[in-house]
């Protein structure tokens, strides 16, 4: 069963980084694209960053150059690096695949970034 818990989130001033993760189980990790995406209060989930099975990387435009995302297939585990947060990055944080099975998603991870 595809299971997706994230974690990693917490209150940050602006500026500051955090370092989100995603303990992926019961597919196989390696062979899937990967994407966070977030949603903020009263607006719709978006896509942050979406990372292929080869590694190839994508991002809205309004984390580019902040956010990193990657993955350790060995691990099966996902992260999402962001650095220089803003209070507009303020959202709830989730990991996301779309398996031959179905769409999956994670609990999710609060960030909130405010002095």
């Amino acid at each position: 069963q595809v299971q997706l818990v994230e974690s990693g989130g917490g209150l940050v001033q602006p500026g500051g980084s955090l370092r989100l993760s995603c303990a992926a189980s019961g597919f196989t990790f390696s062979s899937y694209t990967m994407k966070w995406y977030r949603q903020a209060p009263g607006k719709e989930r978006e896509v942050v960053a979406s990372i292929s099975s080869g590694t190839r990387t994508a991002y809205a435009d309004s984390v580019k150059g902040r956010f990193t995302i990657s993955r350790d297939n060995t691990m099966s585990t996902l992260y999402l690096q962001m650095n220089s947060l803003k209070p507009e990055d303020t959202a709830v944080y989730y990991c996301n695949v779309v398996h031959y099975t179905g769409l999956y998603w994670g609990q999710g991870t609060q960030v909130t970034v405010s002095s």
